[in-house]
């Protein structure tokens, strides 16, 4: 990268003294930190399952030259790129999570998943970033006259999205979209009195899921009451952060991952903590933290309405996703299958949050006329 000077106007000599340098550190360093996890957490875990012990790092290692071509790849394209990229990305995305319905692999009660040419793709996970950027353009659309054109579509599309994300069922994914959704909807100007409408219907649709989903009932009562269900996971989880101390036990001593069937996934920050330490889960969560923050200190100038509603969107799903798995592995919240980014095992969530990431990266580039872009 040192031979691009400032007077190189090549493509990739325009990308790197427009984008964010560090950001994307902080991206690379959570990437080495995950591939790094996934060494470490995954082996016991494919043990068990019967597959050779590098089962799952040779398959992660085969998505993440994908994920980082996505995320560059993306992070290239002008606003006007990202847009129609989002935009045909989403119909795909909702094609394939129609077909779930139909050719979806059942998982612990769930139809999430669809085989494609033998490798396991979650649709729904491309529909989370793509949603967000589809959602700002219908929000930022004006008439001729200044009228909001969008907003409807916004709310219909909105609707059509949660529907099929509860049939599933996925109500945690439901939840992070919704927050996004909300989010943009409000700084586009939603009316207080939308708001708590809207407040209403959120907290009513929380109470029915408990009602109508045994699988949320229970979540909820584990973590109110642990001894009321099956806590194991938790109790684990719990334990690690405990045996782990302020330093860690060090890389490859810790136990918790051969014993919780989720290690390499949902519970992998435990993992973290019990081998690392507790600074170390600090370091992290301040990688997540400082990416979202210093996404909104490049937007929160932009003129571009579509731009600041996109970014805004992308990071506040890129950190509820984060803080939710953080969460659930801490015992803070009812536990919910969320990977944590860039450290998780699985192929669909690592290529959806570098296209994330990779969205947000391009819109915030420096631009001398980008309106022309648009």
């Amino acid at each position: 990268m040192k031979a691009f000077t400032r007077t190189d106007t090549s493509l990739l000599g325009r990308w790197w003294w427009t984008i964010d340098h560090w950001t994307l550190a902080a991206i690379a360093l959570l990437i080495g930190f995950g591939i790094m996890m996934t060494m470490a957490a995954s082996p016991p875990v494919a043990d068990r399952l019967g597959y050779d012990s590098f089962h799952f790092v040779r398959r992660q290692l085969f998505y993440l030259p994908i994920a980082i071509a996505a995320l560059i790849g993306v992070s290239l394209m002008s606003p006007r790129g990202i847009r129609r990229f989002a935009t045909g990305l989403f119909v795909l995305s909702l094609i394939l999570l129609v077909a779930t319905f139909f050719f979806g692999t059942e998982i612990k009660g769930a139809r999430r998943w669809i085989n494609i040419a033998g490798l396991s793709l979650q649709p729904s996970e491309f529909v989370k970033p793509t949603f967000a950027v589809v959602t700002a353009w219908l929000f930022a659309m004006r008439g001729d006259n200044g009228k909001e054109v969008g907003r409807t579509a916004a709310i219909v599309l909105y609707g059509f999205v949660a529907s099929l994300l509860l049939l599933q069922p996925d109500f945690g994914m439901t939840v992070v979209v919704s927050a996004v959704w909300f989010t943009q909807f409000f700084l586009a100007g939603l009316p207080m009195l939308w708001v708590a409408g809207f407040v209403a219907i959120g907290i009513g649709g929380a109470v029915g899921a408990y009602f109508l989903l045994p699988h949320v009932a229970s979540r909820v009562d584990r973590f109110i009451d642990p001894s009321s269900g099956d806590s194991y996971q938790v109790m684990r989880s719990m334990e690690a952060f405990m045996n782990g101390g302020v330093l860690g036990r060090g890389p490859g001593e810790g136990s918790v991952k051969t014993v919780l069937p989720d290690a390499h996934t949902d519970f992998i920050f435990a993992v973290a903590a019990e081998e690392f330490g507790m600074i170390a889960c600090l370091i992290l969560v301040g990688l997540f933290a400082f990416i979202v923050l210093r996404g909104f200190s490049r937007v929160i100038k932009e003129t571009n309405f579509f731009i600041l509603l996109a970014v805004t969107g992308l990071l506040v799903q890129f950190g509820l996703q984060s803080l939710v798995n953080m969460a659930s592995t801490l015992h803070l919240m009812p536990t919910k299958g969320m990977t944590l980014p860039f450290i998780s095992y699985g192929g669909s969530s690592l290529v959806s949050i570098a296209l994330c990431v990779g969205m947000a990266l391009s819109l915030t580039r420096r631009r001398v006329g980008q309106e022309a872009g648009l």
